[in-house]
């Protein structure tokens, strides 16, 4: 086939439209496993959202109102779990799952099998985990980061916790098994002429994530195996009464926690970077120093994990606030490389877009409040206040969830082949936008005023309550947001109003925009000629030069 002519979707090369439920038990393929990944994700982030929900509501005002401080701990534990383990992991395998062969020209992961196994130790790991609610004494409530002594049996004795300790090696263990599938797609599937130096952007996340997950899992896997140990058989690992080490568990789990920070944000990252060139009409600017940006940030990721622990007095913080303050240099990089490929461009607001631009202004603010955490001294004032947990939901929320609804505006019509409302989707960011800031920026100033985090009541301070007030009318925000972006899917793809979007509705860069909406089984009936980062655009405009993308 030449390069410039295109695949048309045939009907026998269109994915079936109903799914039934032996094929979803059953299936290997990439693609409806990536789907399943990504909507169990989402239901882990409409679970989690509404514990958060009444915790803001119990928050509102001082004093106890409906929640005793018990079922408060445990809320917020599971919020955390899920946001952190199974709305966010989740969400970057279910992406890297659906699009990782499609863009390096793949008919399918290196192991389908594996594929499908890792998505069901998954599933059974957020089951399992969550399963605590339905306890005697409920699930978990020793905090997402599972901090010991405080989850021995001695202070945490219930079931819930055991069940939440399971279903994280569950889930680890799946993330772990995805990152071999990644690596060895990448590696082995990649289409004739794509070379690593022409591979998209967010291959490159993918890759170097999926390298970050087995260096740092395992330590997880194997710290919450010692803490289970302990729990069940008297190991005592983590009990300074008994000879343990309570800092060794910090050790252990801030080792896998801030590698897991940028687990969550590389990809996202990859999602601006494929969108950015798209909504510019340009390539992107500097494409080998946001490849080299990806791996410098992937490396650094594992000098700087005891900046979590300055306050403890048994780490080196001059080392730790030195190397915290580096790992910003190539995240600068990689923001000047997005603006340098803006300038001048024939930008178009789309739905994508503006969730774009939402990402780089949220994370751009938790990426100026990170060096402060990073510097001993200011981190010895605000270590556990409301100061840490607003830094943290803009890296996090303002980085992945605001990256994720970009990466769903961007490939849902590819995914289904319909577009989702434009209307909508712009109303549903902008109600996220002011959301956001109205929950989270207010935070940092709780935390300058001396509020702890963690806590199911405070004193009635009047400034502590106005804020607080704040807080939880922009969370009703945030929820009304997610709930407009459920009713655009529904309405635009599942009741089928949206406008059939065709196999390139955007004019993309990258492999997947060559084949149908929504793609074939096998991906592909025909590939095009790799000449540069964009083989669809060369294809389609075989009169420009596509060496320019490789200078």
């Amino acid at each position: 086939m030449s390069e410039q002519a295109l695949p048309r979707p045939d009907a026998h090369l269109q994915a079936s439209r109903g799914v039934g439920i032996l094929k979803v038990l059953t299936t290997t393929d990439h693609k409806l496993i990536g789907v399943l990944y990504l909507a169990t994700a989402f239901a882990f982030f409409l679970i989690a959202g509404l514990l958060s929900l009444v915790m803001r509501a119990e928050l509102t005002a001082p004093g106890l109102q409906f929640l005793d401080e018990a079922t408060y701990n445990q809320l917020f534990t599971m919020h955390g779990t899920g946001m952190v383990f199974f709305f966010g992991g989740g969400m970057i395998i279910g992406l890297s799952n659906y699009l990782l062969p499609l863009q390096i020209g793949a008919p399918d992961m290196a192991f389908p099998r594996l594929n499908a196994l890792t998505f069901w130790l998954f599933l059974a790991g957020g089951l399992v985990a969550f399963s605590g609610f339905a306890t005697a004494q409920g699930a978990a409530a020793f905090g997402w980061t599972g901090y010991a002594p405080l989850a021995e049996a001695t202070r945490s004795p219930e079931a819930g916790a055991n069940l939440w300790i399971i279903g994280l090696l569950l889930s680890g263990t799946a993330t772990i098994l995805g990152a071999v599938n990644f690596i060895a797609t990448i590696y082995t599937l990649r289409a004739p002429g794509m070379t690593m130096f022409r591979m998209p952007i967010l291959t490159w996340t993918i890759l170097v994530t999926s390298l970050l997950i087995l260096l740092s899992f395992p330590v997880l896997s194997a710290a919450l195996a010692m803490l289970l140990i302990d729990r069940t058989a008297g190991a005592h690992f983590f009990d300074p009464a008994a000879g343990g080490s309570a800092i060794l568990w910090q050790h252990l789990f801030w080792f896998f926690g801030h590698p897991e920070v940028y687990i969550l944000i590389l990809v996202p990252f990859g999602v601006v970077s494929e969108i950015i060139p798209v909504f510019s009409r340009k390539p992107l600017f500097g494409y080998h120093a946001l490849v080299f940006a990806t791996i410098l940030i992937g490396a650094l990721s594992f000098s700087v994990w005891a900046h979590h622990m300055f306050t403890t007095g048994v780490v080196s913080n001059l080392f730790f606030a030195i190397t915290s303050m580096a790992i910003a240099v190539p995240t600068g990089v990689k923001f000047f490389t997005w603006i340098a490929t803006m300038w001048r461009g024939k930008l178009r607001f789309d739905t994508p877009m503006l969730y774009v631009m939402g990402f780089l202004f949220m994370f751009l603010i938790g990426g100026i409040t990170g060096p402060f955490l990073a510097s001993p001294p200011i981190d010895y004032a605000v270590h556990d206040t409301y100061y840490v947990v607003a830094h943290f939901h803009y890296v996090l929320f303002g980085g992945t969830v605001f990256a994720v609804f970009a990466a769903f505006a961007f490939w849902l019509p590819k995914m289904t082949g319909r577009m989702l409302s434009e209307r909508l989707g712009k109303v549903q960011f902008w109600l996220l936008l002011i959301g956001m800031n109205l929950t989270f920026f207010p935070m940092h100033q709780l935390g300058l005023l001396g509020m702890p985090r963690r806590i199911a009541d405070y004193p009635p301070i009047d400034s502590w309550t106005l804020i607080n007030v704040i807080v939880s009318i922009g969370s009703v925000g945030i929820a009304l947001s997610v709930l407009l972006f459920a009713v655009n899917v529904v309405w635009s793809i599942a009741l089928r109003h949206g406008r059939e979007a065709g196999d390139d509705p955007w004019g993309g860069y990258s492999l997947e925009w060559w084949t149908t909406s929504p793609p074939p089984h096998h991906n592909f009936a025909s590939l095009p000629r790799v000449r540069s980062v964009r083989p669809v655009f060369d294809a389609r405009h075989p009169e420009i030069d596509p060496g320019a993308d490789d200078r």
